[in-house]
C-alpha cells in the first residue's frame, strides 16, 4: 500500500490552541507498514492542568483520569522514540502538529518525522462532493465503524489509518501500482484541488 512505513497520530486536548496554553489529554500514534497497523503507543497523558467540562463531556475523559495517568515529561519521550523519523500522518494535521511541537519544545526536545500528511486535505482533494470532512462524516460514508468512542485518541487514530489506507488503495488500483510513496500524498495535500487530477497524471504518467 505504502512504500514506507507512517505513523497515524491522534491527541485529544484540553482545548484548539496549543499556542494558547492548552495541553494534551491523550494520544494515540499507530505505525502503518503494508497496509496493516503493525505498533502503537496509546495512553491518557498527566500535563498537570484542569480538564474543562466540555472536553470531559466530549470525549470522556475525566480528571481523574488524567490524574493518575503517567506524566507527560515520560510520555513525550516515549512517543518521539516511537514516531522516530518515519513520515507523520493525522486528520487535520496542522493541529496535532501543533500541539506535538509545543510539547516538545517544552522539555526541549525536537521531532523528527520526516513529513506529514493530513488525510482532511486528502480528503478533500481525492474523495470530492463529500457532504462533511470531518472524521465522524467521512466514517459513515465511507462505512468506516468504529471499534471505540469517537473522540478518544485510539479510535479517531484506527478510523484515520482506514481513511488513509482507503485513499491508498484507490490511488494504486486507479493508477494500477504496487505501493505509494507518502512524499506523493504529501503533496497532493500541497495542490489545490481542480489541480490535483492534473498533477495525478503527471505524477504516474497518464490517467488510467
Amino acid at each position: 500500500m505504502f512504500d514506507q512505513p507512517i505513523v497515524m497520530l491522534d491527541f485529544e486536548t484540553t482545548g484548539l490552541s496549543a499556542a494558547g496554553g492548552d495541553r494534551i489529554t491523550e494520544v494515540a500514534a499507530l505505525r502503518i507498514v503494508d497496509g496493516v497497523v503493525t505498533e502503537r503507543y496509546v495512553t491518557l497523558i498527566n500535563c498537570g492542568v484542569r480538564i474543562p467540562s466540555f472536553v470531559t463531556a466530549l470525549t470522556g475523559i475525566s480528571q481523574r483520569m488524567v490524574d493518575n495517568a503517567p506524566p507527560v515529561t515520560q510520555v513525550l519521550p516515549q512517543l518521539l522514540e516511537f514516531i522516530g523519523d518515519d513520515v507523520l500522518a493525522a486528520h487535520n494535521a496542522s493541529f496535532d502538529a501543533r500541539f506535538l511541537l509545543a510539547e516538545s519544545e517544552r522539555q526541549g526536545l525536537s521531532p523528527r518525522h520526516r513529513g506529514l500528511i493530513c488525510s482532511l486535505k486528502l480528503a478533500r482533494r481525492m474523495l470530492p462532493g463529500q457532504t462533511s470532512y470531518k472524521l465522524g462524516g467521512l466514517a459513515h460514508a465511507l462505512n468506516i465503524t468504529y471499534r471505540g468512542s469517537a473522540h478518544r485518541a485510539e479510535a479517531d487514530a484506527e478510523v484515520s489509518t482506514r481513511l488513509l489506507l482507503h485513499i491508498g488503495d484507490s490511488l494504486c488500483h486507479r493508477y494500477r501500482c504496487q505501493a505509494i510513496a507518502p512524499g506523493l500524498l504529501e503533496a497532493i495535500n500541497r495542490q489545490s484541488a481542480a489541480k490535483v487530477p492534473q498533477f495525478l497524471s503527471r505524477s504516474f504518467g497518464a490517467v488510467r
